[in-house]
């Protein structure tokens, strides 16, 4: 993965407090081209979207320094980066595509200009990756780096596909691979990089185990979602899906819950990439640990009827049944996910609070 070590314009003294919020705003903005989604840009006291649907996809979510992300672990391309594709990964979810995403933040007014110009060019990359753009927003001065991300999709006619929607008898598939951002973070968390190395770009991936275990580091840093797949997946029957963002149990549960139904999970039909296997092996980590139980990977789960064609990249990892039944507990225990068989008692994920 590449990082971002190219020069940003202004002077390298210039801070957020020395430019002001105009001249921030208009730094922010200047030089931007929009998708035909967009009818007006920002500049005025709103943004206007097509929404020839008739109906708006609306999703939010907020990153906390030193909750959801570290400056010293990810440069400030990945941290904007990753907050557009942690809300277009909702909205792709809900089988719709991105028109737009709404960026507030708040921030020390020491910061300096030349690392929130490279937070603004992750924004705009992963938004136009997602056929999108950044078309308003907010910034005020706070005690800490803090980004709230509101994205807007188009279901372009069709029907939402919602949580509640999975039916016994359905297969439970997956869009990719998880457990990816849980093995980065692991191995970050095990004592990887400073604050130094990661702005001078010196000796960052030289470190033996970012260097090993590259690909899951940069996986934690920027998630890459597949935009297309939630649309995809609509358009093929999809029945019920969720983005997998606090683990595949966690949000699997979620299904489960709203749909009432009894969601069993096979591992060994589980797609875990070589380089999480990898890293599991070298730290010593049970990999189902990452893979039901890590987040942030960003990909989809879905419930398909059985006799529907999966589109490609989606793998069948479990199915759907009525609850009472089977091998995962008597009457009365819809809502439950189970791991071959038995309910999972390894990490379920991430919560909040």
């Amino acid at each position: 993965m590449s990082r971002d070590t190219s020069g940003t314009p202004g002077a390298v003294d210039e801070t957020v407090g020395s430019v002001g919020e105009f001249a921030l705003i208009a730094r922010i903005t200047e030089g931007r081209t929009y998708p035909d989604s967009v009818v007006l840009g920002p500049g005025d006291d709103a943004a206007v979207l097509a929404a020839a649907d008739g109906r708006v996809v609306v999703t939010t979510d907020m990153l906390v320094e030193g909750r959801h992300f570290r400056r010293d672990w990810s440069s400030a391309l990945d941290i904007g980066r990753k907050a557009i594709a942690q809300n277009g990964a909702d909205v792709a979810a809900m089988g719709a595509r991105c028109t737009g995403f709404v960026v507030a933040l708040s921030c020390p007014s020491d910061v300096p200009m030349s690392w929130i110009d490279r937070l603004n060019a992750g924004l705009w990359e992963e938004a136009v990756r997602a056929g999108a753009a950044v078309v308003g927003g907010d910034t005020t001065g706070g005690d800490r780096l803090v980004l709230s991300v509101t994205a807007l999709g188009d279901l372009a006619g069709r029907r939402p596909v919602r949580r509640d929607g999975a039916r016994p008898g359905d297969v439970l598939a997956v869009s990719g691979p998880t457990g990816a951002s849980a093995a980065g973070l692991a191995v970050l968390t095990a004592g990887v990089e400073s604050h130094a190395a990661l702005e001078s770009h010196a000796g960052v991936e030289s470190h033996a185990g970012v260097e090993s275990h590259a690909d899951v580091v940069a996986a934690h840093r920027v998630p890459q979602p597949d935009y297309d797949a939630g649309p995809i997946a609509s358009r093929a029957g999809a029945t019920a899906m969720c983005d997998v963002s606090d683990g595949l149990v966690a949000d699997a549960t979620h299904l489960a819950v709203a749909s009432g139904v009894v969601l069993a999970v096979e591992s060994d039909r589980l797609p875990v990439s070589a380089a999480v296997r990898s890293a599991a092996a070298d730290l010593g980590v049970d990999v189902l640990d990452w893979v039901l139980g890590g987040g942030e990977d960003h990909v989809l789960l879905a419930t398909f009827p059985a006799d529907a064609a999966l589109p490609a990249g989606w793998t069948v990892v479990g199915s759907a049944r009525a609850d009472g039944g089977g091998d995962g507990g008597g009457a009365g225990d819809g809502g439950t996910v189970t791991v071959d068989g038995h309910e999972w008692t390894g990490p379920r994920g991430w919560t909040s609070f």
